[in-house]
């Protein structure tokens, strides 16, 4: 690979610059996508409550959808109304940018069926330029010289109020995979 993206031996942690907005009605859904549809970028990620005994399975807590300037977190479990999440899924104008995706999707279908479409897995890139590294944390570092706190991981997403830590994780998650796909692409040129 080229030496853009060479490895320091000192990283920065990465940190979502912009403001975190939490949706947990489904009247703050039709304004959040549409501050969404504002970029035609989205970061994507997923939290799930963890699981620490064998055959114990959650559904998805938290949906992060972010731009360079908002990271919206949906609290999946306070939600019921989910046409307007299924339609923007289904919108292949957006691009949804993350990585191990396909497990997200899956797990976000058994919430609400919908047809995924513009959604970009940026393992699938990391091939094509033949990085060493195919996950998120990885792939930060190899190509962005930041690294991610992955300590807010194994924490309680179902929680009534997530802490101020949990909330910057997770939109970092999401927004770190848009910036990654960026840069690959200005790479490209």
């Amino acid at each position: 690979m080229n030496d853009k993206f060479d490895e320091p031996n000192i990283y920065v942690k990465a940190q979502f610059p912009g403001e975190i907005i939490m949706i947990n009605h489904d009247s703050e859904i039709a304004p959040a996508l549409e501050l969404l549809r504002l970029d035609p970028l989205i970061g994507f990620d997923t939290e799930t409550k963890p699981s620490f005994k064998k055959g114990e399975v959650y559904i998805v807590s938290l949906l992060q959808l972010a731009t360079p300037d908002h990271a919206l977190l949906f609290r999946l479990h306070s939600l019921t109304d989910f046409s307007l999440l299924k339609e923007f899924f289904e919108d292949e104008n957006v691009k949804k940018i993350g990585v191990a995706i396909r497990d997200d999707i899956r797990a976000l279908q058994k919430t609400f069926p919908f047809e995924a479409k513009g959604f970009v897995e940026l393992a699938d890139m990391a091939k094509t330029y033949k990085l060493n590294n195919f996950g998120l944390k990885g792939m930060t570092e190899e190509v962005l010289n930041l690294t991610l706190s992955k300590r807010a991981k194994l924490s309680n997403w179902e929680s009534k109020d997530l802490k101020n830590d949990q909330k910057l994780y997770a939109a970092t998650d999401a927004w770190i995979g848009r910036e990654i796909y960026i840069a690959l692409n200005e790479y490209k040129k």
